[in-house]
Formats: structure tokens, C-alpha cells, sequence
């Protein structure tokens, strides 16, 4: 039992991929799917043709049937109105069973008849709502498959627009501004660096006390050149 239980789950598991992969395919290719489906309606249509065809060969046979029994009950009218005229009541009353038992047997074929009549206008509406059906799912095929192919040329022509589009370059631009951005502050971190260094500092503290000393040297020897020309002027005076 538990062998078989599992064969079937195998069974089951390996229907159950051939069906995804038929799935997959038929999605790929739709053309596939509405030829197996117009196919398939084409398959009934051919039965339900012959089986239409059975139940029409029927009615007509009934039909001949009737018609034959109803000329031969009228024969057999005639022949018992004549049997009785001429009091030959032994094969009037031949006559009389064999005209009963055609009555019945037209009653029966009525039945029959009118229910074949029935069947076959069912099965002629059948035939042609398949028929229909067919016609409907080949149009429906020509136009999704054209729907298809338009739209998968839409998407191309999509991914090409977007292939052409100014976004990447834009993108790139962003990457090579931001590169420098960060190159720039990188340099600006160095001299900030530089400027927070105590040698550096001390440096330009030293640059800065000898450009005063300078000055403060300049404005002496300014002051010494105006008291000699002064001590000159007073000595010409004399």
C-alpha cells in the first residue's frame, strides 16, 4: 500500500510539472494555446457533426416509416369499408386487427418521431454554437496574438527610448560633481589642517612678530633720518 501510495504521489508531482511547463510555454507562445483550443473545438465539432448526423438519419427514417404505415392503414381502410360492404366479416375483422394495430404503431412512431425532430434541432443548434464558438476563438486568437506583437513592439521600442535617455548621463554627471566635491574638500581639510598644526602656527607667529619688529625698526630710522635733517637745518640757521 505504501509503495503505491507513493508511485501516485510521484505521478501526481511529475503531472504537476509537465503541467507548469506547459503553462510556461503556452505563456511564451500563445499562438500554441489558442491553436491546441481551436483545435480541440474543431475535434467536437467533427463528433458532434456525426452524432448530429446519427440522430437526422434517424428522423428520416421514422419519417419513412409513417409515411409507409399511413399509406398502408389507409389501404387497410379501404379494404375493410370493402369487406364489410360485401359482409366478408371473417376478413373484416383481419381487416380490424390489422388497422389497430397500424394505429398503434403510427401513435408510437408520432412519439418517436417528434421527439427525434426535437433531438435533431437541438443538435443543429449544438453544430452551429460550436461553430460559432470556433469562429469567435479564431478571430479572438488573430487579434490578441495582433495585441500581443504590438505590445511586445511598444516594449521594445520603450526599452530603446530609455536606453537612449539622458538619465544615465545625468547620473554620471552626479557621480563626477560629487567626486569633486569631496576632492575639494579633501584639499580644504588638508589646509585646515595645515593651519591648526602648532608648528604652523608658531611659524606665523614668528612671521607676523618679525614683520612688526621691522616696522617698528622702520619708523625709527625714519625718525632718526628726520632729526638729523632737523640738527642740519638749525646748524645753516647759525
Amino acid at each position: 500500500m505504501a509503495e503505491i501510495n507513493f508511485f501516485s504521489r510521484l505521478a501526481n508531482l511529475w503531472a504537476g510539472f509537465v503541467s507548469l511547463w506547459i503553462t510556461d510555454v503556452e505563456k511564451r507562445h500563445p499562438e500554441i494555446a489558442y491553436q491546441n483550443a481551436i483545435d480541440s473545438m474543431i475535434e467536437k465539432y467533427t463528433r458532434l457533426k456525426s452524432a448530429t448526423a446519427a440522430i437526422i438519419r434517424r428522423r428520416q427514417d421514422l419519417e419513412l416509416r409513417m409515411k409507409s404505415e399511413e399509406g398502408e392503414l389507409a389501404s387497410v381502410a379501404a379494404d375493410l369499408e370493402g369487406a364489410m360492404a360485401t359482409g366478408q366479416d371473417d376478413l373484416a375483422v383481419v381487416l380490424i386487427q390489422k388497422k389497430n394495430a397500424l394505429d398503434a404503431s403510427i401513435a408510437t412512431l408520432k412519439g418517436d418521431l417528434t421527439q427525434a425532430q426535437t433531438d435533431a434541432e437541438e443538435a443543429k443548434d449544438s453544430l452551429l454554437q460550436v461553430k460559432n464558438e470556433i469562429e469567435k476563438l479564431k478571430a479572438e486568437k488573430d487579434r490578441m496574438l495582433a495585441q500581443m506583437q504590438s505590445a511586445q513592439a511598444r516594449v521594445k521600442i520603450q526599452n530603446q527610448l530609455e536606453g537612449l535617455s539622458v538619465d544615465a548621463e545625468v547620473r554620471a554627471l552626479d557621480n563626477v560633481r560629487e567626486h569633486i566635491k569631496n576632492t575639494v574638500a579633501e584639499a580644504n581639510l588638508g589646509k585646515e589642517l595645515r593651519d591648526s598644526d602648532l608648528d604652523v602656527r608658531l611659524a606665523k607667529l614668528r612671521q607676523s612678530s618679525g614683520a612688526i619688529t621691522a616696522k617698528q625698526q622702520l619708523e625709527e630710522m625714519k625718525k632718526a633720518r628726520a632729526a638729523q635733517a632737523a640738527g642740519a637745518s638749525a646748524g645753516k640757521s647759525m
